[in-house]
């Protein structure tokens, strides 16, 4: 009797300290680890929506919207800010492809961070200059050219959430304040565009040979839930005026045939799986299959010219 008490008092003991300052719960535990992803696998946990800000109407003054000149933003701005996010791969200056922001304004990586595993290096001052790009847990992030699998976060050393892509911190550069503007291109030698997968933006790359099995890993499994069509090229980022169109699988009769509303109109294209479009009405005519097929395209054609389909789009097979 005497035995089973100490050991009641001694269990006792252990959770009174583990409520009290002692090694938290392991729900705790998970929910203060630091969110990384990038190279794969991390993009699983995003709120990523295939198109963008506009396209999915977003409301005004939010997001990238919210310091639209890519200057300081006000203590008050901040959460805001961090509502949304857009990686869209456009053409800004010479580069092309480079990945833009929901305001187009160009966004780039740093040499000195790493994508294996993701780090932010750039803090404190350097991130006055160069801003790094983040969003709240549970945001947006919008997607238009760019692969789900290649976007991420990693955890900064303030805390905040930065978004990656191919696993690198992305930043914008305070001396951009228009669209268009690539003023923090090959700053000190370290600073970048980025582009789409990662890579930086103006520097040619042999193409690597790819293992197979990676290849496919790459490539978006099964047909696409969602498309959105483009009346301007480089998803309608610099040209508010150009018309789009949202597709989404479940709206789609059987089948998944959907014609263009604007048919014969679009420069661009984003998607999120296999996707086939064709030039005549109710999926006739000459077609493409995209995703697969094209597998430099995968998540979206920025200029339809390049496959030879720019104003050709009048129906698309989705679902």
């Amino acid at each position: 009797m005497r035995t089973l008490t100490i050991s009641a008092i001694a269990m006792a003991g252990t959770l009174l300290l583990a409520g009290c300052g002692g090694d938290p719960a392991p729900q705790q535990r998970a929910a203060e680890a630091p969110a990384q992803g990038g190279t794969g696998g991390g993009a699983g946990a995003l709120n990523t929506t295939i198109g963008t800000a506009k396209t999915s109407k977003a409301q005004p003054g939010t997001g990238d919207w919210a310091a639209p000149n890519g200057g300081n933003l006000r203590a008050v701005d901040v959460e805001k800010a961090d509502n949304w996010v857009q990686l869209t791969a456009a053409r800004a200056g010479a580069l092309d492809p480079v990945l833009v922001n929901g305001a187009g304004l160009t966004l780039y990586r740093f040499d000195e961070d790493s994508a294996d595993p993701p780090t932010a290096t750039c803090n404190g001052e350097c991130a006055t200059t160069w801003p790094p790009v983040t969003v709240e847990a549970d945001g947006k992030i919008f997607i238009a050219g760019v692969a789900e699998e290649k976007v991420g976060v990693v955890r900064r050393d303030d805390g905040r959430l930065q978004v990656t892509v191919g696993g690198w911190p992305v930043y914008r550069f305070a001396k951009d304040t228009e669209a268009g503007d690539t003023k923090g291109q090959g700053v000190k030698g370290t600073w970048f565009g980025i582009t789409p997968d990662g890579g930086k933006a103006g520097e040619a790359e042999a193409p690597a040979e790819e293992d197979p099995a990676e290849q496919s890993a790459q490539t978006p499994a099964g047909s696409a839930k969602r498309v959105v069509l483009f009346g301007g090229r480089n998803f309608n980022v610099f040209d508010d005026a150009a018309s789009s169109q949202v597709i989404e699988a479940g709206s789609a009769p059987d089948g998944g045939c959907v014609n263009a509303i604007d048919a014969k109109t679009a420069s661009s294209i984003a998607f999120d799986g296999l996707v086939k479009v064709w030039d005549g009405p109710d999926c006739t005519g000459e077609s493409q299959e995209l995703g697969a097929v094209n597998a430099e395209f995968v998540g979206g054609i920025a200029d339809l010219r390049d496959i030879d389909f720019d104003n050709r789009i009048a129906s698309v097979k989705i679902g």
